[in-house]
């Protein structure tokens, strides 16, 4: 195997102090073999998630950081770890320890065959409730159902990217970063790597259900326009059954007139249906021009509050 390329580790980390120290212990001996770079990326942490990195880099000049003045979420901070690495192959991975660092090799591996985009892909998810398997799976339905772009089901941000791909990726315009669906969206030769997702090594997960349902409508809304779609086909089919409705009460006026009756229940259920069609359109018009204002306001992705190594 050669061994000569430079090999980025990308690690975004929120709140993650207690994770800082093993992870570094099970992913070190792994890549030592290779020449590489670990690249911390703070998002914000409220706890001394810094302060143990900074501990590590003054033994390992290898041991990089970022570190952002505010929270601005996952995606960004992934975004910053590509814009600053310089490796030929560049790994993202949490630092929970769910994804399990002895699986890079093979991953490189992929890579050398000529994938320029390796997936890591779960074949079980360990000390996961039933809940949380549940949601995560309506997750990839629904986006991949509205999205224009198939993202595959059971992966996530754990993928080994060629440098041209991260090139690609730092070089697009758009500040609303969906990188799961963007990656995808590029049709770069891929390759998978199976695992078993292992339980958390310490913490609570930072994706709620809510959380992920924000997030599936970050990535639908980036690369489809199909919900728009779906807002007129409602409101023509609102607008027919309104249509015949009128014509069916005319009729049953003019041919039964003593039997006609004004009810408050019917006339409350049609204002209520048609008022609640209107307001799920006006939110997902809403949507599209929420992004649309942030892509034109041109601020930056994040803020950079302090680098350690780089």
């Amino acid at each position: 195997m050669n061994n000569n390329f430079l090999l980025s580790i990308i690690i975004p980390v929120y709140n993650e102090q207690e994770n800082i120290i093993p992870l570094l212990k099970r992913l070190i001996p792994v890549i030592k073999k290779y020449h590489y770079e670990i690249i911390f990326v703070d998002d914000g942490s409220k706890d001394k998630t810094c302060e143990q990195i900074k501990k590590q880099s003054e033994k390992n000049s290898q041991i990089k950081l970022i570190s952002f003045y505010r929270n601005f979420g996952h995606q960004m901070a992934l975004s910053a770890g590509y814009q600053n690495a310089k490796g030929d192959a560049v790994v993202s991975i949490d630092a929970d320890l769910q994804d399990p660092p002895e699986i890079i090799p093979k991953m490189i591996n992929q890579w050398e065959k000529g994938a320029k985009v390796v997936y890591a892909k779960r074949n079980q998810r360990q000390g996961e409730t039933i809940f949380k398997k549940l949601t995560a799976s309506f997750f990839y339905q629904l986006i991949n159902f509205l999205s224009d772009v198939l993202i595959p089901q059971e992966v996530g941000d754990f993928r080994l990217l060629d440098k041209e791909v991260v090139n690609f990726l730092n070089n697009l315009p758009e500040s609303s970063r969906f990188l799961r669906g963007l990656v995808s969206w590029s049709s770069y030769p891929s390759a998978y790597v199976y695992f078993e997702r292992e339980k958390r090594f310490s913490g609570k997960t930072h994706y709620g259900f809510l959380k992920m349902l924000n997030f599936a409508l970050e990535g639908i809304t980036s690369f489809s326009t199909k919900p728009l779609r779906i807002a007129t086909y409602f409101g023509f089919l609102s607008g027919i059954f309104g249509f015949f409705g009128i014509i069916y009460k005319l009729i049953e006026k003019i041919l039964y007139p003593q039997q006609f009756t004004v009810g408050w229940a019917g006339l409350f259920t049609a204002i209520m249906f048609l008022g609640g069609i209107q307001l799920i359109t006006i939110g997902i018009i809403g949507e599209y021009i929420g992004k649309i204002y942030k892509e034109i306001q041109k601020r930056p992705m994040y803020l950079i509050k302090e680098k350690v190594n780089l």
